[in-house]
């Protein structure tokens, strides 16, 4: 069970990390717009990068320069107007809690905003494909569990990020409350598009 707990911890404090993907769990699930497949689809897709990293992380050790810069540049500019449409919410929307299904997109639109979230985002790759994929090198023989233990942090943490969002359901009542959520989701697809582009950990 050691490398089933290594892959569960060490997956479970990488998702933590307040980023683009998980403001927008938090945002569907306080909407009550299309909770479940939107988890599934995160869970889903984290799961396909860690199982990718565990068993070929030689492989995309040796192509990843080549994939970071075209993936890096590709996700500033999806979460540059992806904040900007935030902005421009917080500044024109004046909707509360009980409207917001009315305004909600459509599945086929929120699960393409989410991939994208997922798959445009070079930090994913980095964390699951190269990072879990070269600590799962330490447990010979069990990788299964070690991808098990991260797939599991990932599929928990989705769940209950998108589900427990509706404790904060009475504070969403009101049209501030989603005014700066709005801003704080702007301000965070800004940062991050920041990083990517002029961060010295990824250029």
């Amino acid at each position: 069970m050691s490398a089933y707990l290594a892959g569960l911890f060490l997956s479970g404090s990488l998702i933590l990390a307040i980023g683009s993907q998980n403001a927008f769990v938090l945002k569907q699930g306080l909407r009550k717009s299309h909770v479940f497949w939107v988890c599934l689809v995160c869970s889903l897709s984290d799961a396909a990068l860690i199982l990718t990293g565990v068993l070929g992380f030689s492989v995309v050790a040796r192509h990843a320069a080549d994939i970071v810069p075209i993936i890096k540049y590709a996700g500033a500019l999806f979460l540059f107007v992806y904040g900007l449409l935030h902005f421009h919410a917080a500044l024109t929307k004046n909707a509360a809690m009980k409207d917001s299904k009315i305004d909600a997109p459509s599945l086929k639109r929120t699960l393409l905003v989410c991939l994208a979230l997922t798959w445009l985002n070079p930090h994913v790759y980095l964390d699951t494909l190269l990072l879990i994929g070269s600590v799962s090198t330490r447990f010979p023989g069990q990788h299964w569990l070690f991808a098990a233990g991260g797939i599991t942090a990932s599929l928990a943490f989705f769940f209950s990020l998108g589900y427990g969002a509706r404790l904060l359901l009475p504070l969403f009542k009101k049209p501030a409350a989603w005014k700066i959520l709005d801003v704080i989701v702007g301000i965070t697809m800004w940062t991050i598009a920041w990083q990517l582009v002029w961060g010295k950990s990824l250029g």
